[in-house]
């Protein structure tokens, strides 16, 4: 049960969803608030724990035409209802977190997650207007560390630029993978509208522009070091190999290779900035 509800809620990717958030603390602030840290990291773990298991509840059907196994309700390791509950449950810590570090930061966080719930109901079915907040979920973590950390810094604008262009990619992308699927929900995604191979290729696009982005910030001193440019290296070459394998036509088999690599690449992204800012 305790696996199925992980993959539920897609723990790993809350994980970093909160590794983002203590990413912007750190880079606003040039040091290590424990307070803040935890608090925000809990904030986002548990509200976008609390959305995954939504998704999957408003996309039992779609997942299941996709025959996605790795899914608990299409396995029937957990039925609807109880992840409608999970759901609940998951986003009242999200709460108390949110509001621990002040009122606003929970208007602000409760906000974007009511965002991420109409998307499971209804945006989602709209293609490209649901990738854009999917992809603006992946950048948000920063900007909210920024915010409550009290700076939003140019580092983090170019991180949250970077996290959205790969973001919207690696969304674009899914739409290949989910093509069938979405066709019953009737969800408009780039995929279905003009074609996969069209679809792999904005992908890619976005991918290159984001590899370009990560560049302007050696225009700032502290990252004119080896510790930013290692690890950005490593993340840019991934993802440059992976618009090149789009480019050339990557299968429907392969995007959940490729979109499991980017998330990889913007990791050891998110790290690069935090090591530029030590």
């Amino acid at each position: 049960m305790i696996k199925a509800i992980w993959e539920l809620t897609r723990l790993e990717h809350g994980i970093i969803y909160g590794l983002g958030v203590i990413a912007g603390i750190f880079i606003s602030l040039g040091y290590f608030d424990l307070r803040l840290s935890l608090l925000g990291f809990f904030t986002a773990l548990f509200f976008q724990a609390s959305a995954f298991a939504l998704n999957d509840y408003y996309d039992y059907e779609v997942d299941l035409a996709n025959k996605r196994f790795d899914r608990p309700l299409v396995r029937g390791e957990i039925d609807r209802r109880s992840a409608l509950l999970v759901g609940i449950l998951f986003a009242i810590p999200g709460i108390v977190s949110a509001l621990l570090i002040s009122p606003q930061a929970l208007v602000l966080a409760s906000a974007v997650t009511l965002l991420g719930y109409l998307y499971d109901a209804k945006l989602k079915e709209f293609g490209i207007f649901g990738n854009v907040y999917i992809a603006f979920s992946m950048a948000f973590p920063f900007i909210f560390g920024g915010y409550i950390a009290g700076n939003i810094t140019p580092e983090i604008v170019v991180l949250s630029l970077i996290a959205f262009l790969s973001g919207l990619g690696r969304e674009i992308m899914k739409g290949i993978e989910d093509v069938e699927g979405d066709a019953l929900r009737g969800v408009k995604t780039i995929a279905r509208i003009y074609g996969k191979d069209f679809a792999a290729k904005i992908a890619a696009i976005l991918f290159i522009i984001s590899v370009v982005a990560s560049l302007l910030v050696i225009a700032i001193p502290e990252y004119m070091d080896l510790k930013y440019i290692v690890p950005v290296a490593v993340t840019d070459l991934i993802l440059l190999s992976e618009s090149k394998r789009l480019l050339k036509g990557a299968e429907k088999e392969d995007i959940r290779t490729l979109r499991k690599r980017t998330m990889i690449a913007m990791v050891i992204g998110l790290f690069a900035f935090m090591f530029g800012r030590w």
